[in-house]
């Protein structure tokens, strides 16, 4: 059964989450922001491995500070989502680069919706606040998350988002690094949740914060991580066009070959034939491979909505 709390005295909790490396330039504005923006909010600082003054920063403006060891933004969310409970979460960069003024009207509009994602798209103040190749590469990669998985967000890769309990804790979190927020949409295309997606002013870093995110290493890695899924949520799609490229390559190679038996009878490429035999039998066990794979995704999907089930829809009111 759904977890279920008195809608007349219904008042939600609120857990700010900033994941952090080296931010000690930025963290307290940060903090102190989002706290002064949600008063009734907790906000968690999530350490992972800094070698400056983040965590000193981050406790003297009113953090809870926790750590992990586990390198990477992907394994810092994972963590900060398996031991945080709240019933609205507000996930946020710890650059001072988001709107935190923006944080109230996002949380009313998934209370309000009921929505268990919102997407804070970013729109710059000004040309620095991108750098060169991150524009092209996130409408690159929103558009193929689009036609691969269905269209949800403009902006995947963006790090500011406001989530529902019932996402969070539904939420595998596979993803090690960047490549996370590419993880959190899917998550919500697959379950087919209810979300939303709302522009907030986005601004460059300020002096003396470096950017951690390397434009065409992570760029790779979300690419990357894009294949894994498709392969993981839609493997018959994903096989599938396997086994039609090793059937096109069979045809390709067999199709001389059967010209030549009927014209004389006889097989003189042998090796082209046993190839373009191989290729057909491996076309054919990859398509079986997909039809397997899809029978255990759906089973997976089914206990994952099952775990979404548990939780009630984030509302103020019935």
């Amino acid at each position: 059964m759904p977890e279920t709390k008195s809608p007349e005295h219904f008042i939600p909790t609120i857990a700010v989450i900033i994941p952090c490396y080296n931010e000690e330039a930025t963290i307290s504005n940060v903090v102190r922001d989002f706290a002064t923006v949600l008063p009734s909010a907790q906000v968690y600082v999530y350490d992972n491995n800094s070698s400056d003054k983040t965590i000193e920063n981050a406790k003297k403006a009113g953090a809870l500070v926790r750590t992990e060891k586990q390198q990477g933004k992907g394994n810092v969310v994972r963590r900060a989502f398996a031991d945080v409970d709240a019933d609205i979460y507000v996930l946020v960069d710890g650059d001072d680069t988001y709107d935190a003024q923006s944080a109230p009207r996002l949380v009313a509009q998934l209370l309000n919706g009921p929505y268990d994602m919102i997407n804070a798209s970013r729109v710059e103040k000004s040309e620095l606040a991108y750098r060169k190749g991150h524009r092209f590469g996130n409408w690159a990669i929103s558009t193929m998350i689009g036609v691969l998985f269905g269209k949800s967000c403009n902006d995947v890769l963006s790090g500011y988002r406001v989530f529902s309990k019932r996402f969070v804790k539904s939420f595998p979190a596979l993803a090690r690094g960047f490549e996370i927020e590419t993880e959190l949409t899917v998550h919500a295309l697959q379950l087919r949740m209810p979300v939303a997606e709302t522009q907030t002013p986005y601004k460059e870093r300020p002096e003396g914060s470096v950017s951690k995110l390397s434009t065409f290493k992570d760029g790779f890695r979300i690419l990357f991580t894009i294949m894994y899924l498709l392969k993981e949520e839609k493997p018959l799609m994903f096989f599938s066009v396997i086994s039609f490229v090793l059937l096109l390559g069979a045809l390709i190679l067999g199709v001389p070959v059967i010209e030549d038996f009927m014209k004389t009878g006889l097989v003189p490429r042998l090796p082209s034939a046993v190839l373009a035999t191989g290729l057909v039998i491996l076309s054919s066990l990859s398509v079986a491979c997909g039809m397997i794979l899809d029978s255990l995704t759906r089973a997976r999907l089914e206990l994952k909505r099952l775990t979404y089930l548990r939780h009630s829809a984030p509302h103020y009111h019935d």
